[in-house]
């Protein structure tokens, strides 16, 4: 019954995808390094573009990759020759696949991006956009931005996505910007972005996210990993948060991707700016994990470390009056988050579902640093504005798992006393770990059981 299970799961998530058609540019050509005319290629008679062609300044080669990319050639390839190219802020247009050469260093020119929405590459109401960089990183410089004389600001990103269709961001490590590694959004003339997939991709030591997502539709993140988030609120690894009813997040797929050591809460989800006028949400994540430190510490290996993240997984806000649809987490782990395994909190049993299918948390506490023996509760159900939520609940736990080595309760509900209680929460959490969960275990959580953890289901 659970393979049966498993492959309908995945049938689900590859559905939602019918339609999405990124585009995906084939290997590149030799690199066309010696002597070109960049005349030739304004008049088509080259199917490449260089940057090397227009120069390359060791100081400032904004210039260069800028040229070539306004080129209109329908491939720019911006070469690795050992040295950093230095720029301020990049924009991209429509049919382009942009590579960069493995080795390449795309580095933010210190001293520049001053304004407060600058980013390094930026895509805008723009379409048929390919950035591929297997062994090429994208750097700005976080730290210098937190301090003057740089103005306070959380939108210096890596990656800018504003109404663009049909991206494919592909193996680039990205690091340490001002804002988020990769930023999704909408504008006037579309208010979400489509047909986007991020694959390979590696965003590290962000200042607000690893990757945030406003409005989307048909996105997915696939193989990736994101990390060291820490600077300013929420500090997700991924976040998805529309700022606006009009926005969407509409089949939204994560999948096989890392969220480790980000000072917020690993993956985030907040729908509070959404209504019922709003479209209805879909967002999947399928084979993630989420971590504090590094793959199989214990707990007491990491309780001195400092400055846990929050929940591993963390959905927030669809009130009473907020969206319908469902956010799912399938064959999901998390272990050592610094608070939950997974917190649901001011959810109204009205609006969007949320379902952990074949999850696992596993060693979840409050604050390690201060108390290694903690034992909060591994998923923690939250009631905390009743002038949101009146109905708390809509939750479904399909052969999930708690694995602990300190007696904790597996779910808990916190409750402000001003709600009228949890509706709709059903299914089975498995346990393994000392004590008994049941004990914990109140009336209103009512139809979710617990039991001792399977053999088959380890």
């Amino acid at each position: 019954m659970m393979h049966l299970k498993y492959q309908r799961a995945m049938l689900i998530a590859n559905a939602i995808l019918v339609g999405a058609t990124p585009i995906r540019a084939q290997d590149p050509p030799p690199p066309w390094r010696n002597a070109a005319n960049p005349a030739a290629v304004k008049s088509s008679e080259k199917p490449v573009a260089n940057a090397a062609w227009w120069g390359h300044n060791d100081e400032d080669a904004t210039d260069a990759v800028q040229a070539a990319i306004n080129s209109g050639a329908p491939r720019v390839i911006i070469p690795f020759d050992g040295k950093p190219w230095i720029v301020r802020p990049i924009k991209l247009r429509s049919n382009l696949d942009l590579v960069l050469e493995p080795g390449v260093l795309l580095l933010a020119k210190r001293g520049e991006f001053r304004g407060k929405n600058d980013s390094l590459l930026s895509i805008t109401d723009a379409e048929n956009v390919t950035v591929r960089g297997y062994g090429a990183t994208l750097r700005m410089w976080k730290r210098d931005y937190q301090r003057e004389p740089y103005e306070k600001a959380e939108w210096r990103m890596g990656i800018r996505m504003h109404g663009a269709r049909n991206v494919l961001i592909e193996g680039l490590r990205i690091e340490s910007s001002g804002g988020d590694g990769v930023y999704i959004s909408g504008t006037k003339n579309l208010p979400w972005s489509e047909d986007v997939v991020i694959r390979d991709v590696v965003c590290d030591d962000h200042h607000r996210q690893g990757i945030s997502v406003i409005s989307a539709e048909n996105l997915l993140v696939e193989n990736c990993v994101l990390s060291n988030t820490r600077g300013t609120a929420p500090q997700a690894g991924i976040d998805f948060e529309p700022n606006h009813p009009h926005e969407r997040l509409k089949n939204c797929v994560v999948r096989n991707t890392v969220m480790e050591n980000n000072a917020g809460n690993q993956i985030l989800v907040y729908l509070k700016p959404l209504d019922a006028t709003s479209e209805d949400v879909s967002i999947r994540f399928e084979n993630c994990h989420v971590r504090e430190g590094s793959p199989g510490q214990t707990r007491a290996e990491l309780a001195d470390r400092t400055g846990f993240g929050a929940a591993g997984m963390c959905v927030g806000a669809a009130t009473d009056q907020g969206p319908k649809g469902a956010i799912t987490f399938v064959g999901c782990t998390s272990e050592n988050t610094g608070q939950a395994g997974a917190r649901v909190y001011d959810l109204s049993a009205d609006s969007v579902r949320v379902e952990f299918i074949r999850t696992t948390w596993a060693h979840p506490w409050a604050d390690p640093a201060r108390d290694p023996e903690s034992a909060a509760p591994a998923v923690v159900i939250h009631a905390r504005r009743p002038e949101l939520v009146t109905r708390t609940g809509g939750i479904l736990f399909e052969d999930c798992a708690v694995i602990t080595d300190v007696a904790r309760p597996a779910i808990a509900f916190e409750d402000s006393g001003e709600t009228d209680g949890l509706f709709d929460v059903t299914g089975a959490i498995y346990y393994r770990g000392p004590g008994a969960p049941e004990a914990n275990l109140g009336e209103k959580l009512g139809n979710v059981t617990l039991a001792a953890l399977p053999a088959d289901l380890e």
